[in-house]
């Protein structure tokens, strides 16, 4: 008979990160407070120098992420806007080009822009290239697909001046996007590609950021969302996988753009989020696995999805109707290895109070979907923010992403350990945009001082958190478009 004790492969690994991630908390205690206060700061130039030098040129290793060049651009340029800054004319022209060449004849992006081989038999066999007429050079297109061209718009209305946003062929995208609706009603992520809840979400928000959505690509989305939730109370990819908070955001996100987010198991789904945070700080992206930055926002912005769009969602989900068992749900606790507990002070001077609980009424209605105003979705949305404390640990997510996954030489990462990259540094300072701003009763309100942890130089814009763009970007778009709209008709 084996052993009870032998540990799994797992266990083991989770062990090793919460060590090293008390080690980092126990050197932070045990450091003056000069020090505590360096190391609790977003080092912004650093990050600033390590994101435009990723702008300009990539080392040889990044050639396995040839296919996905426009979201190198997005997860920099995003990055940039959170810090406060932007690139120089020169180098916004540059990517706007590039952009352009990764747009298909037909609509929508690709990986990367046409590339032109002039001894390619054998690459023509398999990828059956469009060949010139009076040469004998042929050029390959990387595939249109939904990914990418999710990042594609969102890296352009990053950029947001009017070249930017006038590069976006509207029509065509249109036509794409309609190319890429399935008879069930969900998307595939490219022609005869997979069908996911990436793919409506990539849809459904690449047409309300371009003012294009209406009912044919709404159609069905909503069922197809819904057959994904699972026992967990999460959203998986496909229906009959594992729930997963990278889904769950997209199908949240997605529910709310097509307003049938009333047909969700929204207390269900909350519950699942909140015990995704664990003891580190951090969240994790599925149950058992390991506090990974990244879901900084991708857990963390369900909550920011949930409590700034109270008012579609209704007060079904903020208070217990007559006779109903309240849901309650509590908080996180502050990692026990951390000095900073709740209702205590920092040592830079900013309260690091915590979340008290919120309580929710159980169970979700199958209720019909709403009438949906295509003009206005998501932008009339972000009005009226949530007038209640965060659902999740803000203070902790925040130690933990300043402590763990900064790197101090530039750049964000998973956990310690592991190295900086692109995608991390994009989404641990999203992450960290939302704690900020997860306190806000006024979206023209300033963050409360026990909102930041840190000095007032962490303090990041804020962003739209169903499209993932900064705040004043998606308005200054959203004006453009309906513009654009109005001209046309």
């Amino acid at each position: 008979m084996e052993s009870s004790s032998r540990i799994t492969v797992t266990q083991r690994e989770q062990s090793m990160v919460m060590n090293d991630v008390k080690m980092m908390y126990e050197i932070y205690t045990s450091v003056p407070p000069k020090t505590q206060r360096l190391m609790m700061e977003l080092q912004r130039d650093n990050h600033m120098e390590y994101l435009l030098r990723g702008l300009q040129q990539l080392g040889p290793s990044f050639c396995v992420l040839d296919a996905n060049r426009p979201w190198i651009c997005y997860w920099i340029l995003h990055s940039i806007a959170l810090l406060g800054q932007s690139v120089d004319a020169a180098l916004e022209d540059r990517t706007i080009d590039f952009l352009s060449r990764c747009q298909g004849p037909d609509g929508g992006y690709a990986g990367g822009p046409g590339q032109a081989n002039f001894n390619c038999e054998t690459f023509f066999y398999f990828h059956a290239p469009q060949r010139c007429c009076s040469t004998a050079l042929f050029i390959f297109y990387q595939m249109p697909h939904l990914a990418t061209t999710y990042a594609a718009v969102n890296a352009l209305i990053t950029l947001g001046s009017d070249k930017s946003l006038l590069s976006i062929d509207r029509g065509k995208m249109y036509t794409f996007l309609k190319h890429m609706k399935d008879p069930s009603g969900a998307f595939r992520m490219h022609d005869e590609g997979e069908i996911d809840v990436r793919a409506c979400y990539t849809a459904i928000s690449v047409a309300s950021m371009l003012n294009i959505l209406d009912d044919d690509l709404v159609r069905n989305v909503g069922n197809y969302i819904l057959s994904c939730q699972t026992y967990e109370g999460g959203i998986a990819g496909e229906p009959g996988s594992e729930a997963h908070g990278g889904y769950t955001f997209c199908g949240l996100a997605t529910m709310i753009l097509i307003n049938e987010v009333n047909r969700l198991d929204l207390a269900a789904l909350i519950d699942w989020v909140v015990f995704r945070q664990g003891v580190e700080g951090g969240f994790q992206g599925r149950a058992n696995k390991l506090v990974d930055g990244c879901y900084s926002f991708w857990q963390g912005g369900v909550f920011a999805l949930l409590q700034r769009f109270h008012s579609i969602i209704g007060e079904r989900l903020t208070q217990s109707g007559p006779g109903e068992a309240e849901y309650h749900i509590d908080s996180p606790e502050p990692t026990p290895e951390s000095d900073i507990s709740e209702g205590k002070e920092s040592s830079d001077g900013t309260s690091s109070e915590g979340d008290e609980a919120c309580h929710f009424q159980p169970g979700g209605s199958q209720n019909a979907p709403c009438p949906v105003n295509f003009d206005n979705v998501g932008f009339v949305s972000s009005e009226g923010l949530a007038e209640r404390e965060p659902l999740f640990h803000s203070i902790a997510l925040q130690r933990y992403i300043l402590l763990c996954s900064q790197d101090p030489g530039g750049g964000l990462k998973d956990k310690p350990r592991k190295s900086r990259d692109y995608y991390h540094t994009c989404y641990c300072l999203s992450g960290l945009s939302v704690c900020q701003y997860s306190w806000l009763k006024d979206e023209d309100a300033s963050p409360l001082p026990r909102a930041v942890l840190g000095p007032h130089s962490n303090l990041l814009e804020p962003i739209h958190p169903i499209f993932n763009v900064v705040l004043d970007r998606y308005h200054e778009a959203h004006e453009f478009f309906s513009r654009s709209l109005r001209k046309s008709s």
